[in-house]
């Protein structure tokens, strides 16, 4: 065995006595550096005990060498050995323990039995897996002793060291476990346990390590922290030098750090020469420096410092020595700095304190945070106003804070009113509810209006009430009201009414009208369908000119359309021979009838005179089918149809063609003869495609196969001459070749499309040439050919009149973007010029003469302005009915004589009822101004149109002279004299009571304002004998109540909650029972156990009674509740105590940390991770007390 230096308990706690400070407490106190509390591992230097080569295995010194794998030999001697059974060498226990040992470290274990039964063990491997096996060998192959050794408890964390590093290190070299207490055990002693050599390594180094640390002294000095600055001087300079100078270190407190303990820390000698010097430093300016106190309530601050600090900075410039420190939340301000300049500067500011207190005032009160914007209102609007009135400040908490406290400040009087205002702002808040209401968004526009002028009533209905439309692009049905809760209830079932109005108005129905019959049904200046649409109350949608579709669409209520219907179609039987027949034809055939997209039955509809054919709803099985027209044609599109029917229920075969669609109206001919004489001939009937087609070029042929291949051939044949292109010419006389090329060659374009795409080319111009070529499929030449004949014809036939109406007459009868002479131009076939307008300023001048001295001609003041004058081109005939055509839409004036003070309310709001007889009537209406006080109304429109517009404003006069009657009889008014106390009552729970008797008495009743001088004057204004019943039903409301009696009884407020009930339910059950009021306390009454019963005796008493027998009911609760309530209290009296004996802990600290100087994170006290406890469960991490124990 090797020679081992132990130092005994007794050497060292002789030692331990000559380096340790006399009091205990200082070193207790003492704040060591980061080095010191985690001191580093030491550097790896020759141990001690490589000064003694011994033979023993277990201390034989590690050399390192080149290779990385290593190998030791171990001697377990026979007395320590824990399997000693001999005969079962390399088998057992032991031999299973080796190779465990091999598993769990890697490295390789060699066996052998010494002369002395001694065990010797050869380990190989990587050098950290060599030392875990020797650990493992020692605790699991070996017998283990264990020893104490006793340190002071403030040594421990060196022989830990940082993270444990220490601990592992020693335990590692020693091969021993090492347990030192936990930081809250107050025993000094570490456990050993390990073999004996290790145990004596052991304690010897943990003994060294505490040796080390009593050579060092820690010395606390507690000096204000207004010194501070003077003790490190500028830059810490001062403190750098008595560092330098003494060579201990000085920790100085940052002034961020509220405390007033500067830390020495060195040798002893060194330590004192520091705090000698420090001390000095302090009584030279404590002499010189003081520090005072003005006391002041913190919500003041802020009115001390005024805006931007304007009030501190008069005081600072005056006394810049003076450091004035506000501290949040505390009610006081500090001041340092020389003593003359703080005392004046503590005068100054205890005025202005006073002056506050005197005049400013503050408030706190809660408020839900969800109610807190509301209150804020959309951009501050409703808290400026509030802080602008009131002149007061208002601080509402933000969101993250979730606080419910709102704090006013300012002159009392304003303090008060706006706490007023805000808690009644809140209460009308909680009383507010939302509701969600689902309208199909295809409603929302309608509800709204146009401009939103239908929501904008709705919202005048209801002005409590927010009503929110979601965005267009959401595509959401939900329409959010938000407002008090009756209000919301009662807007939610009038959208709702509008919104079942609306879907009872949605219904629609399509009746097909022929073309031709449209403009009848339209009527003259569209009074037919007003007149239906006004009449039925639907809305009646009419293609565009322009448009092929013959539908007419009627929307509204089914009743109303169906009847719209009827007089639709009633107005197409006057006008034409139309017929109705119903046919019966299988619904399995209904398909195939139709066609692919409805070309068969279009077929037949264009091929019968444009008669309507209409299936029932697939899948209905209902048979009939509609066929409405011409008698005629009715009966021919029957026979077709029967006839298709019935090539569908035999054989039916289909064939197509390719033609050019230039072609198709040369194959159908004149009416549809080339094509009913392929049909007639053959049997079989032609399609063609519509303008809706895909593919123009496709001619469909059906019919029996044998009929369909001979009209094939035909229409090939037809096709085929068609496709044979000839060149004609013809003589078309120069002076109309300019009608033929205008606009672009608009007549020659249109030859072209109905003429089988044919080619017409005019001469050039100048040529003086009159031959015109044609070129293109012979019969589209023919026919061509003829029509331009007809064309020339008609133009050598034109003449060209001048018809003389004034200029002002011209934009009415033009109409709305020319459609009304575009009308005349059609019906009939001419064509008509306008003047260019000419303003009044822009009349030719009568003179004399002109500067190159020609002499005009005398002007002729009959003769017509040029201005005035229409141009008619045409055939005479059709001219000169235009001529009549024009004249007839010269608007004309009429007078009508209407009372100068019902004007305002024929104009209505914003001209919209003046505005809407005008679109009726199609006339212009002119109401004189205000100051001519003139009775004549000018109408001036069509004389069709002029009677309807007279009889219309007639009619409104009557009307509004009737309401001017009403209004004059509704204006009565009447006054009942009602004591104030008596208002609440009459007007009832949020008005019921006095909204019943409007209501029933259809009467405005109007109570006394609070600044008032009669406050006990209702009004009641209404008809005269409704307005008497009114004052009756509330002269009898007041008489019940003068009947009442007041009655005070003692309820133990305690037992109030349980009464009044969650929301007011239990009371309100109360008082509808026995017909009472309950008037509980307020809080912070001169007695809250106070309750006041009103009403009538017998009810009153019996009340009275009821409560009394709920109070004993429930007191028996409360009784019970306070008993469990006392055993369940945790008794804290001992722990707070002990907490006041300890005093305030002010946490683990250290000096010259890695983070101060770096920007690494320090370690958090409070986290389990980087200041773990013994037992409490942690993350997988490496603790500080070293490895864990199981």
């Amino acid at each position: 065995m090797s020679s081992v230096a132990v130092l005994t308990q007794e050497s060292f706690n002789e030692h331990r006595s000559g380096l340790l400070p006399e009091k205990k407490g200082e070193e207790e106190d003492a704040l060591p550096t980061y080095k010191d509390a985690f001191p580093p591992l030491p550097e790896k230097a020759a141990s001690p005990e490589s000064t003694q080569e011994t033979s023993n295995a277990w201390t034989a010194k590690i050399r390192p060498i080149k290779s990385s794998i290593i190998t030791q030999v171990f001697h377990v001697p026979l007395e320590e050995r824990k399997y000693k059974d001999i005969n079962q060498f390399g088998e057992g226990d032991q031999a299973k323990v080796c190779v465990d040992i091999m598993h769990k470290t890697g490295a390789h274990l060699e066996l052998s039995l010494a002369k002395d039964q001694g065990l010797s063990i050869m380990v190989s491997g990587k050098l950290d897996a060599v030392m875990k096996a020797r650990k493992e060998i020692v605790s699991r192959l070996q017998t283990q002793a264990s020893a104490t050794v006793a340190i002071p408890k403030e040594h421990h964390r060196f022989v830990i060291g940082k993270n444990g590093e220490k601990l592992q290190e020693l335990e590692l070299k020693t091969a021993t476990k090492i347990q030192i207490p936990r930081p809250d055990d107050t025993s000094n002693q570490i456990k050993i346990s390990g073999t004996r050599e290790g145990l004596e390594k052991a304690k010897h180094e943990i003994l060294l390590i505490s040796a080390e640390q009593d050579k060092r002294a820690v010395e606390r000095v507690n000096i204000d922290k207004v010194y501070h600055p003077f003790i490190t001087g500028a830059y810490n300079k001062l403190v750098g030098e008595m560092t330098q100078e003494t060579g201990a270190r000085i920790n100085v407190p940052p002034p961020s750090v509220n405390k007033t303990e500067i830390v020495i820390t060195g040798e002893k000698e060194q330590v004192a020469i520091a705090v000698a010097m420090i001390k000095k430093i302090y009584e030279e300016k404590a002499n010189s420096y003081t520090v005072s106190s003005v006391t002041a309530p913190s919500w003041l601050h802020r009115f001390i410092i005024g805006k931007k600090g304007q009030n501190l900075a008069k005081i600072t410039q005056q006394m810049p020595k003076v450091h004035i420190e506000f501290t949040e939340g505390e009610d006081k301000i500090t001041l340092e700095g020389p003593t003359k300049d703080v005392q004046i500067v503590q005068g100054q500011i205890e005025a202005i304190v006073i002056d506050l207190v005197n005049r400013m005032d503050y408030a706190e009160i809660s408020v839900d945070p969800k109610f807190h914007r509301h209150l804020i209102g959309k951009g501050g609007a409703n808290i400026n106003r509030i802080k602008e009135l009131h002149k007061v400040t208002v601080r509402i908490p933000p969101d993250n804070e979730k606080s419910t406290l709102i704090r006013i400040e300012g002159d009392p009087l304003g303090v008060q009113e706006a706490k007023n205002e805000l808690l009644e702002l809140a209460s009308r808040m909680e009383n507010e509810r939302t509701k969600d209401l689902i309208i199909e968004q295809r409603f929302h526009r309608a509800i709204i209006g146009q401009k939103g002028e239908r929501i904008k009533e709705v919202r005048d209905k209801f002005p409590e009430v927010i009503i929110n439309f979601p965005d267009p692009a959401q595509k959401s049905d939900i329409v959010q009201l938000r407002g008090p809760r009756t209000e919301v209830e009662k807007c939610s079932k009038f959208m709702q009414k509008i919104v079942a109005e609306m879907v009872e108005n949605s219904f629609s129905v399509s009746v097909p009208i022929f073309k031709q019959f449209h403009r009848n049904i339209i009527g003259k200046g569209g009074s037919n369908i007003k007149k239906i649409r006004e009449e039925t109350n639907t809305k009646i949608d009419l293609p565009a000119e322009n448009n092929n579709s013959e539908m007419i669409i009627i929307t509204g209520k089914k009743a109303n359309c169906e009847a719209a219907r009827v007089r639709i179609l009633a107005i197409q039987k006057e006008l034409a021979n139309i017929a109705e027949m119903e046919v019966s034809i299988p619904s399995k055939l209904h398909n195939s009838l139709i066609g692919s997209k409805g070309r068969l039955v279009r077929a037949i509809m264009e091929e019968c005179g444009g008669v309507h054919i209409h299936f029932p709803t697939e899948g209905s099985g209902i048979d009939k089918v509609t066929i409405r027209g011409p008698v005629d044609e009715v009966e021919k599109a029957k026979q077709q149809l029967l006839a298709l029917a019935e090539e569908k229920q035999t054989k039916s075969h289909t064939a197509e063609l390719q033609a050019k669609p230039e072609y198709h109206k040369f194959l159908i001919g004149k009416g549809g003869a080339n094509i009913r004489k392929v049909r007639d001939s053959t049997g079989a009937r032609i399609i063609f495609p519509t303008a809706e087609d895909k593919d123009q070029e496709l001619i469909t042929v059906v019919g029996t196969e044998e009929a369909v291949r001979e009209a094939q051939r035909e229409l090939e044949e037809l096709i085929k001459g068609l496709e044979n292109v000839v060149e004609d010419t013809m003589i078309v006389d120069p002076k109309h070749h300019r009608y033929f090329v205008a606009r672009r060659g608009q007549v020659l374009r249109d030859l072209a499309d109905e003429y089988g795409g044919v080619m017409v080319s005019f001469p050039r111009t100048g040529t003086l040439s009159d031959k015109v070529t044609l070129k293109g499929a012979k019969e589209c030449v023919e026919a061509a050919k003829k029509r331009m004949m007809e064309i020339v014809e008609d133009l050598d036939a034109q003449v060209t009149i001048e018809c003389v109406i004034a200029q002002k007459f011209h934009r009415s009868i033009m109409g709305p973007k020319g459609s009304r002479i575009q009308q005349i131009t059609r019906d009939h076939n001419v064509q008509i010029k306008f003047p260019e307008p000419v303003a009044p300023a822009e009349a030719p001048i009568q003179e004399n003469g002109e500067p190159n001295d020609e002499v005009k001609e005398p002007v002729d003041p009959n003769a017509p302005k040029k201005c005035d004058v229409i141009v008619i081109s045409g055939r005479k005939e059709r001219c000169e009915a235009a001529v009549e055509a024009l004249k007839a839409l010269v608007p004309v004036t009429i007078e009508v004589e209407v009372p100068f003070e019902l004007h305002r309310y024929i104009i209505g709001q914003k001209g919209s009822g003046i505005r809407k007889m005008m679109e009726d009537y199609e006339v212009n209406i002119q109401v004189p101004a205000p100051d001519q006080q003139s009775d004549i109304i000018a109408i001036t429109g069509l004389e069709s149109h002029l009677d309807r517009a007279k009889e219309g404003l007639l009619e409104r006069v009557k009307e509004l002279q009737a309401e001017q009657e009403d209004r004059a009889l509704r204006s009565f008014k009447l006054t009942i004299t009602v004591d104030p106390k008596y208002h609440p009552k009459i007007i009832g729970r949020k008005g019921a009571v006095i909204t019943n008797i409007r209501t029933e008495h259809d009467v405005n009743i109007q109570f006394p304002e609070k600044n008032d001088e009669n406050q006990d004057q209702i009004t009641i204004t209404g008809y005269e004998q409704k307005a008497i019943a009114a004052r009756d039903a509330i002269q009898a409301i007041v008489d019940e109540l003068e009947d009442m009696i007041s009655e005070d009884i003692t309820l133990d407020s305690r037992v109030h909650a349980r009464i009044i009930g969650a929301r007011g339910k239990g009371i309100r059950k109360i008082m509808d029972e026995f017909k009472v009021d309950l008037r509980f306390p307020q809080s912070g009454a001169a007695d809250p156990n106070l309750v006041t019963v009103t009403g009538r005796p017998e009810l009153v008493d019996e009340a009275i009674d009821h409560l009394l027998n709920l109070e004993e009911e429930y007191m028996a609760d409360v009784v019970e509740n306070e008993a469990k309530m006392a055993y369940m209290r945790p008794h804290g009296g001992s722990a707070a105590a002990m907490d006041e004996q300890r005093g305030p802990s002010k946490g683990f600290v250290v000096r010259e940390a890695p983070w101060a100087s770096t920007n690494e994170k320090a370690p958090d006290m409070s986290s389990s991770e980087d200041f773990p406890s013994f037992g409490a469960p942690v993350a997988a991490k490496a603790s500080p007390w070293g490895p864990k124990r199981f």
